[in-house]
């Protein structure tokens, strides 16, 4: 398979890293000829410096024979027209775009996208996804990641192991799994001392370590519970930051959390104006400068059980989190998009981090792989994945034996089997029916064992 990556950002290199590292054909297009060079030498990768959007450049890129474009420049525009371009002169089959404004993204029968006008296959928008993300983990207090599997009937929850007396601290793996005390959960990973791995079933629960649950939606209460997590749910929260990403937060707040009380500080007082206009007199909207104590004092940020940092600057989410955090505000949620800062966050006080390119990352690489994948998501950039896919019938070497005579290699491990739109209380002895769809958790290291375990599942038709 051949695939060209528009734009050589955080984004765009590690789609293409990811993918050359499975043995797709890669080649990246950026304008920034430093970027490219680095691509070359670092990377089975090959480069081209240029417009995305221009003819010649897709051409030397080799858009006669690729199979798949994704444009994730930082350019809405360029993004589309290098869509338009692969369309109309060179037939590319498939095409991925990330838009961020919300007046592109609107799609319907007779709108911009209508094949006719403008073709893009896949529409992602990292704003509304990322939105959605924070959204879910205010719903959830003491998790710092919720991600939905199987149609919303399971999630994949992350939790820190905080509090020595939890039920969970010390048990074993096994334990945790069998036991019907333990409301039937699945470990999928742990990150302990910065290494994240799958565990073993010997492995036991340590203070501080950060945990991937696999639940029933049903269950997440209980299953916050068994790691001592009982906060309440958000009441007050203080938003920093009324742009994309902050509008559709406050608009998916008052649909899943509609007691809750908002404040949102924007710095920009023509944003701040629209973002009071807009939003109506149940959000207060302060025009300020989120770093500066005095606007958060004013916010009341004391009182509050969050605040929410999501402006476009790294530094100024994370030192106003901090700044939050001392002045008394129980958790911070931090919007951050250079993957260097996220690992130090977490020691420093700052209860959840959110990667934008994570989320587009995740989405990228869900319709690449799709076939009969019908989920994915990234748990760790530098670690892998929860894959849900459908197993078709004599397919695949997963219908041959029960889950406990598979002989997984240790970066793979089944966390739940649904059947029939439910999902089943797995034990050792469970068999994997052809039809049923199996959620994975897969290092990167074993994407291309698990791609022959599903039988074709994983494999990239267009």
């Amino acid at each position: 398979m051949k695939i060209i990556v528009c734009g050589a950002g955080q984004v765009g290199m590690t789609i293409a890293r990811q993918l050359a590292s499975e043995g797709v054909a890669i080649t990246i297009i950026d304008t920034d000829a430093e970027l490219i060079r680095r691509a070359d030498e670092s990377h089975d990768i090959r480069g081209v410096v240029g417009h995305a959007s221009y003819p010649d450049t897709l051409r030397e890129a080799g858009a006669m024979d690729a199979d798949m474009l994704i444009a994730v420049t930082r350019s809405d525009e360029v993004n589309m027209v290098a869509c338009q371009v692969a369309y109309s002169l060179f037939k590319v089959k498939r095409r991925i775009a990330r838009l961020r404004h919300v007046g592109y993204t609107a799609r319907d029968a007779n709108g911009l996208f209508a094949a006719e006008h403008l073709p893009i296959d896949v529409i992602i928008s990292p704003e509304a996804e990322v939105a959605e993300g924070i959204t879910r983990r205010l719903r959830t207090p003491g998790a710092f990641t919720i991600l939905p599997l199987a149609r919303g009937q399971l999630e994949v929850i992350g939790i820190g192991a905080t509090d020595p007396d939890c039920p969970a601290m010390g048990e074993r793996v096994c334990d945790l799994e069998s036991n019907g005390k333990f409301e039937h959960i699945t470990v999928l990973a742990i990150t302990r001392k910065g290494i994240t791995f799958i565990p073993t079933q010997q492995d036991r629960v340590e203070l501080a370590d950060e945990l991937y649950i696999l639940a029933r939606s049903e269950r997440r209460k209980a299953t916050m519970a068994l790691f001592g997590h009982r906060e309440r749910p958000i009441a007050e929260l203080v938003i920093a930051g009324a742009g994309n990403v902050g509008m559709h937060l406050v608009r998916n707040i008052r649909a899943l959390l509609p007691k809750a009380r908002m404040t949102v500080i924007e710095r920009d007082r023509d944003r701040a104006r629209y973002a009071a206009e807009t939003l109506g007199s149940d959000v207060v909207v302060l025009h300020g400068d989120a770093l500066d104590r005095s606007v958060l004092e004013e916010a009341r940020v004391e009182q509050k059980e969050t605040l929410v940092a999501v402006t476009n600057d790294d530094e100024s989410n994370i030192f106003c989190s901090l700044l939050a955090r001392k002045l008394g505000c129980r958790q911070a949620v931090t919007l951050v998009n250079k993957s260097t800062y996220a690992t130090l966050l977490p020691g420093m006080g700052i209860n959840a981090v959110v990667s934008p390119s994570a989320v587009t990352v995740s989405t990228v690489l869900r319709h690449v792989r799709r076939g009969a994948i019908v989920g994915l998501q990234t748990l760790r950039e530098d670690f892998g994945e929860v894959i849900e896919a459908t197993i078709g019938a004599g397919s695949s070497p997963l219908l041959t034996r029960t889950i406990g005579a598979l002989g997984l290699p240790e970066g793979i491990k089944v966390g739940a089997v649904i059947r029939q739109d439910h999902p089943l209380d797995l034990t050792a002895e469970t068999q994997i029916n052809a039809g049923d769809r199996v959620v994975l958790v897969v290092a990167y290291s074993e994407i291309d064992v698990a791609e022959k375990l599903l039988g074709g599942a994983g494999g990239r038709s267009f």
